[in-house]
């Protein structure tokens, strides 16, 4: 039978925190894993999930159970990650901090393990220490941290492991996924683990390449959103910053291509925020690779873009960036070198990749150069802005010819250079520049030299200064890269520069300064002087060849001059052309852009409510079947009771499919039919078994007697033996032990003495010792308990004045508090005057508009009453049938009836229509039959207009709810506080009726349907 808390999630959790509190939390974790993992919990609501799983993941990290956290995990995100994403970013900050709670606690109590291992702080070393480093060479804190800190580390680490793997390629918990990454981030960074860091970086590549696997299942990744490769732009930028943090230049250049993969994907230009760190990375990258000439371009692309983003840099900042750029371009080697040879197809291919993939991630279109570079420095006017030193260095290598002084006046330069940390770095790939510098000029003056005066010439400081067989490798390097054409003659010590007179022209500044044309220059160009020289000979000979030039040049000029407008219209139609072109493509782009998004919109609402018809028929269905499942099981228990309850009292074992297809009347019936069998075989069994034993019993113990007495003697016999035997080898075994003893006694009496003397001797010292720290203890504690006296008094004198103070401030708060209020009361007082001078005002209005409504009601009677004298007068005419209307009043009048009886006797006819009591009906009733003409009519009409005037005059500003249509309707707009009464409304007993008349007798429903009559 399944436990009583199965069905009942709430019952788990309770039976848990019970275990808990009884101190079995690897039974409780179980309880809660059952819970957990059933294909119940699908069906269970996220309110009763979310509590479990906390207990449950509290549980896991106590107890430092990693498999059952990811069970547990993704079942929870398979439940939970349709309905609510935010109850897994708290089940999963639940764990992470838990985990880095216990980490933390971990490592305070290593260290107080650490302080509690000294017990003497003057020993530097002890026996066990010394002993400990002979066999090991780690020390105590790091045992310590290996047994107590390391073992919650790596759980932590399995930890970010498990919900990386867990939240990776799902867009709904794609920002729990980087803020979790971010984390993990910061685990390396604080706790130093640079091989966790490693495979770090490896998980969030091999998700990122994963990522295209899975983009056709539902909610996957989708790159084409700016927002989501914004979200991974940024987490890129967090490893390459902790890559650089950690030191770990490998992964931080793999970081920096990942990074340039998705700035290639993204539509969306990045931030030049982000692109600044992005060079600035680069930089320090390629310093650790050596890389020179790209560290220079990157410091060129970031100096660029740091101007820009950042206008309020100073002239200090802006001169150490000026000349940590062209520093960088100067210190670019001209000499290369690296290991492979030149020449070598596969060599020079794969250098050729190297240049192309590093040019990509920099975002060049061709490979960038050291003359490049310091031509884009001089462009940018950079000379003007860099410190004078730089400014000096840059004209001795690349503008000043100077061979036998180039070192002495740069050695000044390299020494202040080497006193700035940033700078420091550049000064050995500088003196290669410039010992390059001095063979080149070198080769330009001299054809053979000595190699003591170049070692004189190439004198350089102590850290950096060059001997015989460095300056002969040197030469042998440039020499096979091409830029050096040198021979070394060892046995008279000297260097002859050679000249290839047929060598290939070079278009760089890497020779720098040229003081002569070499021989090469003058064997290339010597066809090109020739006929230069023919040419002017020409010129002087024949004087028409000159005039034929300039006759020329002169038609040339003035058919440019022709078709100059003709040109320029060309180009003003095509500038028009093109623009047009582009406001074309522009408007193609935005329609197709806006129709994309339409599209994009209908879709995701389409897919949100397909989304959510079959979330809600899921639902529906899962409910259905936890019903079901809820009877089958309760019908299930049922009979898996009985048959329990059958194979304990019958031993009848039926099989899980008999159970199964049988109800519970069957096995009842099935139950009683085999206990009455039983009960029969029971009883016969009984008897039989009854008459055996007695037959057995009897014929035992007749055969028994015999032997019984015959095993009596012999153990008799057995043991007197033994006896005699053990007391003669215990006699044996005491007597030598004895002997032994007396002999080790007489050996240790001799040492007696001095054992006595040199135990009073050490008693001695370590009294002596005790009593001296016991002095220096009580020193101590007098000398700290006058100094916390003293801190007290300081204290208790502090805290005086600032209670003074702190009155003082009361005093001063409850004075200005007074006077605010009784500025509040006169203000109150003020106020309440002023809105009692309204109020007698708005009353003396009141009466005067009464006033006037009272004298109208008065003329209007008298009118009625004319009316109806009149009426009575005239002779009625008999009705036919057929004929035309004929009101009521007049036919009570027909009748014999008085108007004032008839009045009175038809009260509910007539008001119906006029909505008014019967002394009151005339005026309306003259309104509608004039059709607005005469006094009454009039007099609607202009207390109508009048009043909404005088309204929006006087009232207005204390909020009247009143209509502001000349045919006094209600309006709906809200103007304030409830609306006075106006002088068209009738007394306060008149009731609501419909506003069916206009002017003219016409009858029809105004826009509102109703209006009030009465107060």
């Amino acid at each position: 039978m399944a436990p009583f808390y199965a069905v009942k999630p709430d019952n788990a959790l309770k039976r848990a925190e019970e275990l808990c509190a009884a101190g079995q939390d690897a039974v409780a974790l179980q309880t809660l894993h059952e819970v957990v993992l059933s294909k119940r919990s699908r069906s269970y609501a996220l309110n009763v999930m979310e509590p479990i799983m906390l207990k449950f993941i509290e549980l896991c990290v106590i107890l430092r159970k990693g498999k059952m956290v990811k069970e547990g995990l993704h079942q929870y995100r398979n439940i939970a990650q349709n309905t609510s994403v935010h109850s897994i970013e708290t089940i999963i900050n639940k764990l992470l901090e838990l985990s880095e709670q216990k980490v933390a606690e971990a490592r305070a109590k290593a260290d107080q393990i650490a302080v509690e291992y000294i017990d003497d702080l003057e020993a530097s070393e002890t026996p066990e220490s010394i002993m400990l480093s002979t066999v090991s060479g780690e020390q105590t804190k790091d045992r310590t941290d290996r047994a107590v800190v390391t073992p919650w580390l790596k759980f932590l680490w399995e930890a970010y492991r498990t919900v990386l793997d867990m939240l990776r390629n799902n867009a709904r918990l794609e920002t729990l996924y980087h803020s979790v990454t971010n984390k993990a981030f910061s685990f390396c960074l604080t706790y130093a683990r640079k091989t966790e860091f490693r495979r770090l970086c490896e998980i969030l590549r091999n998700h990122f390449q994963n990522m295209s696997k899975y983009s056709h299942q539902p909610h996957s990744i989708n790159l084409n959103d700016p927002e989501t490769l914004q979200q991974y732009l940024d987490a890129r930028f967090t490893q390459l910053n902790a890559a650089a943090e950690l030191e770990l230049w490998q992964e931080a250049f793999k970081s920096v291509e990942d990074i340039h993969t998705l700035l290639t994907t993204s539509k969306r230009p990045p931030k030049p925020v982000m692109m600044a760190n992005y060079y600035e990375k680069l930089t320090k990258i390629f310093m650790v690779s050596e890389d020179y000439l790209f560290h220079s371009a990157a410091w060129n692309s970031y100096s660029t873009i740091e101007r820009i983003i950042n206008k309020n840099l100073t002239d200090e900042e802006q001169s150490r960036m000026a000349s940590i750029v062209l520093l960088s371009a100067l210190a670019i080697p001209i000499i290369t070198t690296t290991k492979t040879r030149p020449g070598y197809v596969e060599a020079d291919e794969h250098r050729i990749q190297k240049l192309n993939r590093l040019s990509m991630l920099m975002g060049l279109y061709q490979h960038p150069t050291r003359t490049g570079l310091l031509k884009e420095a001089l462009n940018k006017n950079i000379l003007s802005r860099v410190r004078p030193e730089i400014r000096d260095l840059y004209n001795i290598l690349e503008v000043q010819f100077h061979p036998l002084s180039i070192c002495k006046k740069i050695n000044p330069i390299m020494t202040k250079l080497s006193e700035d940390a940033d700078m420091a770095k550049y000064v050995r790939p500088l003196h290669q520049v410039i010992l390059t510098r001095l063979l080149q000029q070198l080769s330009q003056v001299y054809t053979t030299v000595k190699l003591d005066f170049v070692l004189k010439l190439a004198s350089f400081p102590a850290p950096y200064n060059y001997d015989a067989a460095t300056i002969e490798k040197f030469i042998m390097n440039g020499c096979k890269r091409g830029e050096l054409n040198i021979r070394i003659d060892h046995s008279s010590q000297s260097l002859m520069f050679e000249t290839d007179l047929f060598a290939p022209p070079k278009d760089t500044v890497t020779e720098g300064i040229q003081l002569q044309s070499s021989p090469a220059d003058l064997m290339r160009t010597q066809l090109s002087r020739l006929g230069n020289s023919l040419h002017a000979v020409v010129q002087m000979i024949d004087p028409a060849v000159k005039a034929n030039a300039a006759e020329s040049k002169k038609e040339a000029l003035q058919r440019a001059i022709k078709g100059i407008e003709k040109e320029h219209k060309a180009t003003l139609e095509r500038k028009t052309l093109i623009e047009r072109r582009k406001e074309i493509i522009e408007t193609e782009l935005s329609r197709k852009e806006k129709l994309a998004a339409q599209e994009k919109a209908a879709a995701a609402a389409k897919k949100a409510e397909a989304e959510k018809k079959r979330l809600e028929e899921e639902q529906r269905r899962r409910e259905e079947e936890r019903k079901k499942r809820v009877q089958e099981e309760i019908q299930r228990d049922q009979a898996k009771r009985i048959a329990e309850e059958i194979t304990a009292k019958t031993g009848l074992q039926l099989k899980p499919e008999e159970i199964e297809n049988s109800d519970v009347k069957t096995l009842l019936d099935l139950k009683v039919t085999r206990l009455q069998t039983e009960q029969r075989e029971l009883s016969d069994r009984l008897k039989q078994i009854g008459k055996r034993l007695d037959h057995t019993e009897r014929a035992y113990r007749k055969e028994e007697i015999p032997l019984l007495e015959k095993d009596y003697e012999r153990q008799q016999k057995a043991d007197k033996s033994f006896y005699e035997a053990a007391r003669k080898a215990e006699l044996q075994s005491s007597k030598t032990q004895h002997e032994e003893n007396m002999k080790i006694k007489a050996r240790l009496s001799r040492m007696m003495d001095d054992f006595t003397t040199y135990k009073k001797k050490q008693e001695t010292k370590l009294e002596n010792i005790l009593e001296a720290q016991r002095r220096a203890v009580d020193e101590a504690i007098e000398q700290e308990k006058q100094e916390r006296i003293a801190a007290w008094r300081a204290k208790r004198e502090e805290l005086i004045r600032k209670r003074e103070a702190e009155e003082a401030e009361r005093k001063r708060a409850e004075e200005e508090e007074r006077q605010r209020r009784e500025a509040e009361e006169r203000e109150a007082a003020e106020k309440a005057a002023r809105l009692a001078r309204e109020k007698a005002e708005r009353e003396e209005y009141n009466k005067k508009q009464e006033e006037q409504l009272r004298k109208q009601q008065q003329r209007e009677r008298e009118i009625e009453e004319k009316m109806a004298k009149r009426a009575s007068a005239a002779a009625p005419p008999a009705r036919a049938t057929g004929s035309a209307y004929v009101p009521p009043a007049l036919r009570r009048q027909q009748a014999g009836a008085t108007p004032a009886a008839a009045a009175n006797a038809a009260p509910a006819e007539d008001n119906w229509r006029t909505g008014r009591p019967v002394g009151t009906s005339s005026f309306g009733g003259m309104r509608d039959r004039r059709g607005g003409a005469g006094s009454g009519g009039d007099f609607g009409r202009r207390g109508e207009r009048n009043f909404g005037r005088d309204n929006d005059r006087s009232f207005g500003r204390d909020g009247d709810r009143m209509g502001s249509r000349g045919d006094g309707a209600w309006s709906t707009q809200r103007r304030g506080p409830p609306a006075r009464e106006s002088r068209d409304e009738q007394p306060a007993t008149q009731p609501w009726r419909p506003r069916h008349r206009q002017a003219g007798g016409a009858s029809a429903p105004d826009e509102d349907g109703w209006r009030r009559t009465g107060k």
